[in-house]
């Protein structure tokens, strides 16, 4: 399991390690801890590495921790944020709230709360990797013809059986077999209704699944080729940068 990265930023020492000491504890080795004792060290710590879970006092002298989450959200840099503060102020909260603290706990904090509002924070911050993964490998031409309901009965049973086979050696001919029409008038209707040539369609098909094991797993370019139906490398490649316009390994890198 990925171990998630949790800054502590509180001015106050005791607080400030009480927090780190309670999470290692109870976290043993899911998490590594840092901590900043103002904003502007945080930040120099989450410009150096991936911060995934911020807890943040509010009031700290200099930056207090509201105008810390602006900054960071200035930058692009978006960690699940939990508040913590010794005063229960309204206006405080709401404003938390509105840059998307999933949490506001109150000093002094029992190891209970502080210890759930982590595993919460764990849960979103898994929540929006998931997106951002989907928000970058998502093809919207292919997205189309999927959420399109009122296709004819062949074209439909043909994207099921795409969708159940596509990681094979699959052929027009096949496909036509499946749902018991010459091939020919398939690619005629898939021209017509779907707007793409069924080689188009089932490529992107492959891309998607292509793109999304290429940022979710270390495996080789080679295997992924082999995982989504094409039986060499170099023509995986080929397809993927006429779709990408990228290969697969600067795609990798470059997400």
């Amino acid at each position: 399991m990925e171990r998630k990265l949790i800054l502590v930023v509180d001015d106050e020492p005791r607080s400030r390690n009480g927090i780190k000491k309670t999470i290692e504890r109870a976290g043993i080795d899911r998490f590594e801890v840092l901590t900043a004792e103002n904003a502007a060290e945080a930040v120099k710590l989450i410009d150096k590495q991936k911060v995934q879970i911020l807890i943040t006092d509010i009031r700290m002298p200099e930056t207090t921790g509201l105008e810390l989450l602006k900054q960071l959200k200035q930058k692009a840099q978006d960690p699940v944020v939990i508040i913590i503060s010794a005063y229960s102020e309204f206006d405080y909260a709401h404003q938390a709230l509105e840059l998307g603290v999933i949490n506001y706990l109150l000093k002094p904090i029992s190891k209970e709360k502080l210890m759930e509002a982590i595993e919460k924070a764990v849960s979103v911050e898994e929540q929006l990797k998931k997106s951002d993964v989907v928000e970058k490998i998502i093809d919207e031409d292919w997205i189309r013809t999927r959420r399109e309901k009122n296709y004819n009965r062949a074209i439909r049973e043909a994207l099921d059986y795409i969708e159940a086979h596509f990681c094979r050696d699959l052929t027009l001919k096949q496909v036509a077999k499946e749902v018991h029409l010459n091939a020919s008038y398939l690619s005629g209707l898939f021209k017509e209704e779907l707007d793409m040539t069924f080689s188009e369609y089932l490529a992107r098909r492959r891309m998607q699944d292509a793109k999304r094991l290429l940022l979710t797993t270390d495996t080789t370019v080679t295997e992924i080729a082999e995982q989504v139906g094409y039986q060499t490398a170099k023509y995986f490649i080929k397809i993927f940068k006429q779709y990408e316009n990228i290969t697969p390994h600067a795609y990798r890198k470059q997400k």
